[in-house]
């Protein structure tokens, strides 16, 4: 068996042809197959799926104009080489607006069937990698930030990405879920071939299996021509399959068996089609709460659950917000062709004060607004859109509260005040934690709301501090 690199079906009545025909591709590395009549061959099609096809136009059983039809019409990304001893120029006109890419005499030029080969299978990378251009326009799938939680991250993809382990990804919407996957599948020895997603959520349940496992042609209503599904598209690449707890139990089902024999059917098909894909699952659910309330099959989280990567949200690294944001002013500069445009200090600790309930995905899309909007060099906070605007409210009668007043000591103390307050917040009014994380003492900061008369707003919670 020779190795793989394109998969040939040459369909021909003269066994000379196919025998030598399949002897130089063979030996030029392709898999090639081979029919006597096109009953064989429309067979060999349909199940195998190859990239290029020999085809003599004349057939003992079929037409060989009426097999490029049926071939067509069964895979349109089949690219069809005829073949005739007795060519003429309406034939080879025929044969073209039938599809066929190329049309060639007998006998046969073998190195012209070589360069037909060649022509052909760069054409066929070339609408691939067309087709794949969105995902790997950039190529730049990196983990932006600092903070402890993105570093912990970055060491487990980086020890897990050229492995085939499979993967489940969780975190609130916008976290990027997908960004992660696509950066392992970078990262990992598949790189070169598909990354493959696709959004559980977003397919209906009736047509969520012809997505993944493909279907045959006439399966069900509507399905005109074979299809391939995702797991057959991400052979030997990786498949993500994005929003996986909002999957039916009857295609989890299908999904575990798949998974664990490594093996699929489209539909109208018993034939099983062996597929190597690494999967990487996301989801923003909890997967055990979705157990308990038998929304979820245990043994498929089992599955799945191999490595779990956990996405922090936005508002628990706020670290990282200034890092992430001139990235993408950067990055929209570049793409919009302007010039880059920095944050203000005070924007910065605007953004950082603001919740991000959606997350990186939220404030990518604000950088991209301001990038554009902006006339200025520098993003004041007056620049900031709604609702992170409305933190300036807040923060200027703080300001307002603190400079009011033109003695040093007096100011100090509203400082003091105010710090104080936000963090006693900020741990729910746990002094010992407060004090930690402020580097003082417990007793020393329990004097000093005393002395700044806090003592009395955070009593009750001073007394629980002491209970614990």
């Amino acid at each position: 068996m020779c190795e793989s690199f394109g998969k040939i079906l040459v369909i021909d009545d003269e066994k000379d042809i196919c025998s030598t025909l399949s002897g130089i591709l063979c030996d030029e590395g392709y898999k090639v197959l081979t029919a006597n009549n096109a009953e064989i061959g429309l067979k060999i099609a349909k199940k195998e799926l190859p990239d290029v096809c020999f085809l003599d136009v004349w057939l003992p059983d079929i037409e060989g104009t009426e097999v490029l039809e049926k071939l067509k019409l069964a895979n349109p990304d089949l690219l069809i080489i005829m073949m005739s001893g007795h060519a003429n120029i309406e034939t080879a006109v025929k044969c073209t607006r039938l599809g066929a890419m190329d049309f060639i005499e007998k006998p046969l030029s073998l190195d012209k069937v070589l360069l037909c080969v060649q022509n052909l299978l760069r054409i066929k990378n070339l609408q691939f990698e067309n087709q794949n251009l969105k995902n790997r326009v950039e190529k730049k799938y990196t983990l932006l930030g600092e903070s402890k939680e993105l570093n912990d991250i970055i060491l487990t993809v980086n020890m897990v990405a050229k492995k085939s382990t499979t993967i489940l990804i969780t975190g609130e919407n916008g976290t990027g879920k997908e960004n992660v996957a696509r950066l392992i599948h970078e990262k990992s020895n598949r790189n070169n071939k598909p990354f493959i997603a696709i959004n559980c959520a977003a397919i209906p349940e009736d047509l969520i299996e012809s997505e993944l496992f493909g279907h045959e042609k006439g399966a069900f209503t509507g399905a005109i021509a074979i299809k391939r599904g995702k797991f057959e598209l991400a052979h030997n690449g990786t498949l993500f399959l994005d929003e996986i707890g909002d999957m039916s139990l009857k295609t989890q089902s299908k999904l575990l068996r798949a998974l664990q024999e490594h093996k699929i059917e489209r539909l109208g098909s018993d034939e099983t089609i062996s597929v190597d894909a690494r999967i990487i699952a996301a989801t923003n659910k909890n997967i055990e709460e979705e157990i308990k309330k038998g929304n979820f099959r245990e043994d498929l989280y089992y599955r799945i659950n191999v490595i779990p990567i956990h996405l922090p949200p936005l508002r628990s690294r706020k670290e990282d917000i200034e890092l992430i944001s001139s990235h993408y002013l950067s990055l929209y500069s570049v793409e919009n062709s302007i010039k880059n445009k920095i944050l203000s200090p005070q924007s910065i600790q605007v953004l950082k004060s603001y919740s991000w309930p959606g997350n990186v995905r939220e404030l990518k899309n604000i950088m991209e607004r301001l990038s554009i909007m902006v006339k200025d060099d520098t993003i004041e906070p007056i620049h900031l859109p709604f609702p992170i605007h409305s933190q300036r409210a807040e923060k200027s009668e703080e300001e307002y509260f603190l400079f009011s007043s033109s003695d040093f000591r007096e100011a100090r103390s509203r400082f003091e005040k105010i710090f104080i307050q936000k963090k006693l917040e900020s741990f729910e009014g746990n002094v010992s934690k407060t004090a930690e994380s402020m580097g003082m003492e417990r007793s020393h900061l329990y004097r000093k709301m005393k002395q700044l008369g806090l003592i009395n707003e955070s009593e009750k919670l001073v007394d629980e501090d002491k209970t614990e």
